[in-house]
């Protein structure tokens, strides 16, 4: 059953300056199906997080339709949370009343935020942080909150912009497991995106890999482990996903950084 159902998806810009508008994305086909981790890579300026865009609401496609659940998205909702790259928690508030935000908006009685506040908290493993405002926590920490955030007014489905990629390697790979693990618990749609390949073997159940400008999607890769459980780096099928992956995005990425030289020459 899919959860997300985008067909012939294309996205323009009109730039100040020039005579033609800006293709962003073209002729864009995805379903995501209930439940599903997927994840989302391609060459910088392909339009992954325009689509991300898209799909959040935050703006509408050029051409095509998108779904959640059969019904057209038109605008954001509370039934997609999402967490970007930069953490965008409030620096006036605590932790817990940066995740108690959304659950205001929904009119969540005070005692009932308060203990979902705590519960997402404790779940992202900052039980003990409830009160440090975003200064007083590290950037990891930051992110956890973020997500805690997200996932307190339980939407349907969780949009990721490279939430990561800001983070040294040990606290990203602290993260990565961490996402799964609360995957795992709330079986939560997510859709995540990533430049980095490691990274989207480890997390997707399925990796979508996207063309040049105009982004479209090139081809969907299954990932396949009998278990998630232990370092999934060390199967040597990670290996042959990421090399298969690189295979099908290497000349995309040739394509990309050529499209960066014409345009500022």
């Amino acid at each position: 059953m899919n959860k997300i159902t985008i067909r012939g998806v294309g996205k323009t810009f009109q730039v100040r300056g020039e005579g033609r508008p800006f293709a962003a994305l073209e002729g864009i086909d995805l379903d995501v199906r209930a439940g599903e981790f997927l994840t989302l890579v391609g060459p910088s300026g392909c339009g992954k997080s325009t689509l991300l865009d898209l799909i959040a609401g935050l703006t509408t496609p050029t051409s095509g339709t998108l779904e959640l659940d059969g019904r057209p998205i038109n605008g954001p909702g509370l039934d997609r949370g999402v967490v970007f790259q930069q953490y965008a928690l409030f620096p006036w508030r605590t932790a817990q009343a940066n995740i108690e935000f959304g659950l205001e908006a929904k009119a969540v009685p005070g005692k009932e935020r308060e203990e979902r506040a705590r519960h997402f908290l404790d779940l992202v493993g900052l039980a003990g942080f409830a009160d440090r405002y975003p200064h007083e926590l590290s950037g990891g920490m930051r992110q956890r909150v973020a997500i805690a955030r997200s996932l307190a007014f339980d939407p349907e489905v969780l949009l990721m912009d490279e939430p990561f990629a800001a983070l040294d390697a040990q606290t990203r790979e602290s993260l990565q497991e961490e996402l799964l693990s609360i995957w795992e618990k709330t079986g939560k749609t997510i859709v995540f995106i990533t430049h980095g390949i490691d990274e989207a073997v480890y997390l997707g159940q399925r990796v979508a890999i996207m063309t040049s400008r105009p982004g479209r999607i090139k081809q969907i890769i299954d990932v396949a482990f009998d278990s998630r459980a232990g370092d999934l780096r060390a199967d040597p099928r990670f290996g042959e996903y990421r090399h298969h992956i690189w295979t099908l995005l290497r000349d995309e990425v040739a394509a990309a950084r050529r499209d960066e030289v014409l345009s500022v020459g």
